[in-house]
């Protein structure tokens, strides 16, 4: 599967949300759902809002896409994620770079390679 990383940095290819929703596995889906309400502590997260393809499509999206404020940035730049963009890094992304270092690293990685 080709590597595909979203406006912010996380790799959607690995990720267990998108996965089992690319092999619509209903089962696997639920384990994300439970796993995440426990692990972010959100005790009302359904299956629905863990299904995603990806927040680079138009297709669905997870719970967080449509509020998104990083990827409706990265749609109005119109950039194929963060690391493109001549702003970055920007205020926008300082609580997922701090939270998730590995997505910084993975758009440090995208800036380098262009």
């Amino acid at each position: 599967m080709e590597r595909i990383v979203a406006y912010c940095g996380l790799v959607c290819s690995e990720c267990p949300a998108y996965l089992a929703t690319q092999a619509n596995d209903q089962e696997a889906l639920e384990k994300v759902a439970a796993q995440w309400r426990e692990e972010y502590n959100v005790p009302g997260m359904k299956v629905e809002d863990v299904v995603c393809d990806g927040c680079l499509g138009e297709g669905r999206h997870c719970s967080n896409c449509p509020e998104c404020d990083i990827r409706a940035c990265g749609v109005q730049h119109s950039v194929a994620n963060c690391g493109h963009c001549a702003e970055y890094p920007c205020d926008r992304l300082a609580n997922i770079l701090e939270a998730v270092p590995a997505a910084k690293a993975v758009l440090d990685e995208e800036r380098r390679s262009l």
